[in-house]
């Protein structure tokens, strides 16, 4: 029986993912560089260990540039994007059916809280989520699952018991190691990377009712 659905944040409940690849690839191009999607993958739905598109142009190509005046710059022309940017479609409708139907509602994300509440606050979803797990949470950020065993503990829930929503690769190998059913919803960056397997995808949840989801993962849970 399912108790609780487990919510990425960036990508899945707003997609603040492109608009961050947008940006970050037009200034790479202004100093002469393709910063491409496959790089930029490294730091989707993780942290910035791996790949950080801050310090890269200084780091690996030399370049001059001060590392402040370009994030303060990048983050600047984010934040004129993301006034454009909504809820994606479904999410709504999936957390007041949820709630409605005394399903428990965890937010795992990796990144930091006052990045989460800026947005969950601007669009008064913020009252809907249960447990908060954050960066500042754990040691390990997904691909790895600490995340969202984390919010198994906090929901109080089984692995079977629980949905996760999630849109990047790293992201649903973080909730597949965890043992929970996974559904995807990729949004225009995920749609072009290459995922592992074992989770459910679909176009969007504007087409899924909360009993949909529900049995789609059912011969999953019920099959373990």
């Amino acid at each position: 029986m399912i108790k609780a659905i487990i919510f990425d944040f960036d990508g899945t409940i707003i997609d603040t993912e492109t608009a961050w690849y947008i940006t970050f690839r037009d200034a790479y191009k202004t100093h002469g560089i393709d910063l491409t999607l496959e790089q930029y993958s490294q730091c989707l739905g993780t942290s910035l260990h791996s790949f950080n598109p801050y310090t890269h142009l200084k780091t690996h190509y030399k370049l001059p540039i001060d590392l402040e005046e370009f994030k303060q710059l990048v983050q600047q022309q984010h934040t004129e994007k993301m006034t454009k940017e909504r809820v994606r479609p479904g999410i709504l409708k999936l957390l007041e059916s949820a709630k409605l139907q005394g399903l428990k509602i965890g937010l795992a994300s990796s990144s930091e809280r006052a990045w989460i509440n800026k947005f969950v606050n601007l669009h008064g979803i913020e009252d809907y989520f249960e447990c908060y797990c954050t960066a500042e949470t754990v040691q390990r950020v997904k691909p790895d699952p600490e995340l969202y065993l984390q919010a198994l503990e906090n929901l109080g829930v089984k692995p079977s018991e629980a949905i996760a929503i999630e849109d990047s690769p790293n992201g649903a190998r973080a909730a597949v190691a965890a043992g929970i059913p996974t559904v995807v919803i990729k949004n225009d960056i995920t749609n072009q990377l290459s995922f592992s397997e074992g989770h459910h995808t679909i176009d969007s949840l504007a087409n899924y009712e909360l009993v949909d989801l529900i049995e789609l993962v059912h011969q999953e849970v019920h099959s373990r």
